[in-house]
């Protein structure tokens, strides 16, 4: 069995940590390589993350594999982004026998006519014990590349329009992938003392870093499946976050801590009263709580393994 993923561990990013622990929760039952591309060796079945960036992999298997099991993983920004018709990764989701989304809200945005071979598999994050929270301080994570679609141009401006007496402090971690953010990023950093710009860590100490806050800080324009509010949900750190599908789709509609995207002052609002409101930062910290089971790992490893002995045993292999 082949995992193909466009960014491979030196990006540690979504893509790369998936691929990752997939590999780790299959090889127990199957032989399983990790690869950034099909190197055309044999193997019983291809699952293959993005639809556009690995569109060549899944195009190159299907046409000398055509009756094995080929799994498509979509992504955030394949599902609202990339997937216009007539794109290659729109081509990709045809030559699936299965797809992946990773939110509960992931099929309403494929087309109908494979909506049929969509299945969600929620991602996980081990379990971490509670963590004593500053006293004096309300504490707050970002986590996400410097990138458009994490959105940190919302973080920065809804500092800026904070007030300065909030007890407040922002740690952003996260590689500039955007050099020109990055640059905004350090000038904050430089101007403001409540936020400090982390840059790229491994994803142990970013967890820790989430697991001592008070808050995850979430703001993405788009998102297959969160891996940092899943982390935050695991670590007993409440979430604010975007209201979009890859955030909703694993929060729930309801969730008390969304905001609009593009919303910095609606943001700002909600973390000052997280700071100046204890009941507040309570409800959304219960609100986590209660999900949290639903992203374990042992669920999301058995929800991987049922589907891939399935599309196995349909092909006969």
């Amino acid at each position: 069995m082949t995992i193909v993923t466009p960014y491979l561990a030196a990006a540690n990013n979504g893509n790369w940590h998936t691929a990752a622990r997939w590999a780790r929760f299959l090889r127990p039952r199957y032989d399983v390589v990790v690869e950034k591309a099909w190197s055309g060796a044999p193997c019983d079945l291809l699952i293959a993350l993005h639809a556009l960036r690995s569109a060549d992999s899944i195009g190159r298997f299907a046409t000398a594999h055509p009756d094995r099991p080929l799994v498509v993983v979509l992504t955030g920004t394949d599902l609202y982004g990339d997937l216009g018709l007539g794109a290659p990764g729109h081509a990709s989701l045809q030559l699936a026998t299965k797809l992946i989304v990773l939110n509960e809200h992931g099929p309403r945005r494929l087309p109908p006519s494979v909506r049929g071979k969509a299945e969600i598999i929620l991602q996980s994050a081990r379990p971490l014990s509670a963590a004593p929270k500053p006293a004096r301080h309300l504490a707050v994570a970002v986590v996400g590349h410097l990138r458009e679609a994490k959105n940190p141009q919302l973080v920065w401006a809804m500092l800026r329009q904070l007030p300065a007496d909030l007890p407040l402090r922002v740690r952003h971690v996260g590689a500039a992938l955007d050099p020109a953010l990055g640059r905004e990023a350090a000038r904050l950093a430089a101007s403001d003392t409540r936020y400090r710009w982390l840059g790229g860590l491994p994803r142990t100490q970013t967890r820790q870093i989430v697991r001592k806050s008070h808050l995850l800080l979430h703001p993405s324009h788009m998102e297959g499946g969160a891996q940092a509010v899943i982390e935050a949900r695991t670590a007993h750190t409440a979430v604010l976050a975007s209201r979009v599908d890859g955030n909703t789709g694993l929060l729930g509609d309801d969730y008390p801590g969304l905001f609009a995207a593009t919303d910095a002052m609606a943001a700002g609002a909600a973390v000052a009263r997280a700071a100046r409101e204890p009941e507040y930062l309570r409800r959304l910290q219960t609100a986590c709580e209660l999900r949290a089971p639903m992203f374990i790992p042992e669920r999301e490893q058995a929800a991987l393994l049922a589907l891939v002995d399935r599309q196995l045993a349909a092909a006969g292999a």
